[in-house]
């Protein structure tokens, strides 16, 4: 289960990361999922991995997971430490592999965030609360559903409490 409400420092990056930038192909072959941690974001920032302190929040604008189909870009993130992504939009397999491994993202169209700001994410009220320039933002409305895979953990936990009831 994860908390509803997560803080953390904001890694910003820019526009159309794709899920090679966020974990190389040829290290994806692998069910040691320290390894994805260990190469992620590395072509992109060499020194994310040394960075990124667990509950992190990485920061994004547009496109963000285009490219493969690869859950594994979602997972490298989440093994990393990041507690969430914002970012302006998402690939669409890049939102629904987050949400289903437990990776909370919120789309924002509109904010002033940089490396290093104090971020505070309310996944209920769908808010960002940037600590560090006394502003706030409004996420686009997540579906209770997913909400709800979230607080879970992901799909596969959210499955084996509920079953497939609720999903109809």
């Amino acid at each position: 289960m994860i908390e509803t409400t997560l803080k953390g420092k904001a890694h910003v990056y820019g526009n159309h990361i794709n899920t090679d930038a966020i974990i190389p192909g040829k290290y994806t072959k692998t069910l040691e999922f320290q390894t994805f941690a260990d190469h992620v974001l590395e072509d992109l920032d060499p020194e994310f991995k040394t960075k990124v302190q667990k509950g992190d929040i990485l920061v994004a604008g547009d496109n963000f997971g285009c490219g493969s189909s690869r859950e594994q870009a979602a997972l490298a993130l989440k093994v990393a430490g990041v507690s969430a992504v914002v970012a302006r939009y998402f690939a669409r397999i890049f939102f629904r592999n987050a949400v289903n491994i437990g990776l909370p993202v919120l789309e924002i169209e509109d904010f002033d965030i940089a490396t290093g700001d104090e971020l505070e994410i309310d996944l209920k009220s769908g808010t960002l609360k940037n600590r560090t320039r006394n502003t706030q933002y409004r996420a686009a409305k997540m579906p209770q559903t997913m909400i709800d895979i979230l607080k879970e953990g992901g799909l596969a936990n959210y499955l084996k409490k509920y079953g497939d009831y609720r999903l109809r």
